[in-house]
């Protein structure tokens, strides 16, 4: 008779990595000095050196793991610039720009697009609001479009008409997690893992429905925003303290990586939004 490590041990899938193209900003002149988000607070003391550092391990990680790593250069006056993956989407070769909804992050989205532009993409100018990789997760071959907080649900429907694929809408509906990488991670083609307490009802409902074994993060780990991580399929780039949402990736098959981007979460950003994936 089997035992019960060597059932587990059976039913556990065999996760293969995927090389990924990703596209960062490295936080030169990362600091708080607005407030735009809940985690924001000028008033708290921030070390862009300590940032740089923080940023550098995951960056490091990356290249340990094969990644091939593209740069974009920070700009003066743009501290947010380090969360790259609000920069754009990215599919097929086709860039779709972002079109920031706060004044203060706007000169990004000209910025990403001349990068786009520069290195081959083919870019499309957006006409509706939106924040790029931060709202758009591409799983499998349909796109989780979040809304509700920073990217108008009107560019759902753009992004339908460019990008010729299936368009979920999810409603995002507490302000901690504002956008949908912060509520959803991506752990491979069909699985994800997510926050149920983030969603509306009916988006909640669609997830049950496509999703019946998603991971259900904790809210302590998604408090540390342990979901906006980054999978290659089977490493899995988490935040270094949410153990339990490490926990259950392990018992998935992947091989969670853990890193401290505590200084970043200060802007309210981690692991995936400093990561925008360039899909060629």
């Amino acid at each position: 008779m089997p035992t019960d490590v060597e059932e587990a041990v059976a039913v556990t899938p065999a996760r293969t990595p995927v090389k990924r193209t990703v596209l960062m900003c490295k936080p030169e002149y990362f600091t708080v000095v607005y407030r735009i988000n809940p985690w924001m607070d000028p008033a708290l003391p921030t070390d862009t050196s300590l940032a740089v550092t923080q940023w550098q391990a995951l960056y490091d990680v990356y290249i340990g793991l094969g990644y091939d790593v593209q740069l974009i250069d920070p700009i003066d006056g743009l501290p947010d610039m380090v969360y790259a993956a609000n920069g754009g989407f990215v599919i097929d070769n086709i860039a779709y720009g972002a079109s920031f909804t706060y004044p203060q992050r706007q000169p990004e989205g000209p910025a990403y697009m001349d990068w786009f532009r520069e290195n081959g993409f083919d870019v499309r100018v957006p006409a509706e609001i939106n924040e790029g990789e931060g709202d758009f997760l591409l799983v499998g071959d349909t796109i989780l479009a979040g809304t509700g907080f920073r990217s108008d649900s009107n560019s759902h429907d753009e992004l339908g008409t460019i990008f010729g694929r299936e368009v979920v809408t999810l409603g995002l509906v507490n302000p901690s997690f504002y956008h949908l990488d912060t509520a959803i991670a991506k752990l491979d083609e069909t699985n994800i893992a997510y926050l149920p307490s983030a969603f509306d009802e009916p988006s909640l409902a669609i997830l049950r429905e496509r999703y019946p074994d998603a991971i259900i993060a904790t809210e302590e780990d998604a408090a540390i925003l342990g979901l906006n991580s980054y999978s290659d399929g089977y490493n899995v780039v988490i935040a270094s303290r949410a153990k339990d949402f490490e926990r259950q990736l392990r018992e998935r098959g992947y091989n969670p990586i853990g890193v401290d981007l505590s200084e970043l979460l200060l802007g309210g950003g981690g692991v995936k939004c400093c990561t925008l994936e360039l899909r060629r």
